[in-house]
């Protein structure tokens, strides 16, 4: 299971989302993993990745940026890059085929368009997780076109009254889009969130609410 799971929206706007998430097996191979981790997010960064991050030692904006996020990787350490587009995501596939790091992968995004992706790097998919939605008092949740903006951080760190201000924001020309996003990501402390779909969400959002 992966906190990376649980994105929501239409067809064409998750083909706009994909997250990769590598993490050592505890007990396995923990021991020296940190440089291996390091070595992800390195080349994830050779492909203009959305954002990346790192779950134990925070996002770059808290960690004062990506220079000091590559220094701090660290043995256990799950480390994350989202990408925008699938071309992207099969590139950084074939790269992490030649650079054999030991680690576990997931890619998450919309299950056929991932599968393309692995088939295109030359690789057979291991698994296979589905999200089955939400349970309970979904009465009590935000609106869906809300919730697609605060599920884009796993741990729920994004709350949805910080979104309808980003929204006022952006409506009252107080902010871009893109400055709405990238304050919105800031929460989101393992670096998951896409601010390149959010920014596209807050402009619609804006325009029709």
């Amino acid at each position: 299971m992966t906190h990376t799971l649980h994105r929501i929206g239409s067809w064409d706007d998750l083909a706009g989302d994909y997250v990769f998430l590598m993490m050592p097996s505890k007990g396995i191979n923990v021991q020296g993993s940190g440089e291996k981790l390091r070595t992800f997010l390195q080349i994830a960064l050779q492909h203009n990745p959305v954002s990346i991050g790192d779950a134990r030692k925070v996002n770059a904006y808290h960690q004062g940026g990506i220079d000091n996020l590559l220094a701090n990787v660290e043995d256990q350490a799950v480390v994350h890059a989202v990408f925008d587009n699938k071309e992207t995501v099969v590139e950084v596939l074939k790269e992490l085929v030649k650079a054999d790091l030991g680690m576990s992968v997931v890619v998450s995004g919309i299950a056929a368009e991932v599968h393309e992706a692995c088939h295109a790097a030359g690789l057979t998919r291991h698994t296979v997780e589905h999200s089955l939605g939400r349970w309970g008092r979904t009465d009590k949740l935000p609106p869906r076109e809300i919730l697609e903006i605060t599920n884009m951080c796993g741990h729920s760190m994004v709350p949805a009254q910080l979104v309808y201000k980003m929204i006022e924001d952006v409506k009252a020309g107080r902010r871009t889009a893109a400055a709405a996003a990238a304050e919105l990501a800031k929460p989101c402390m393992c670096g998951i969130f896409n601010t390149e779909r959010a920014a596209r969400l807050l402009t619609a959002l804006a325009a029709s609410l």
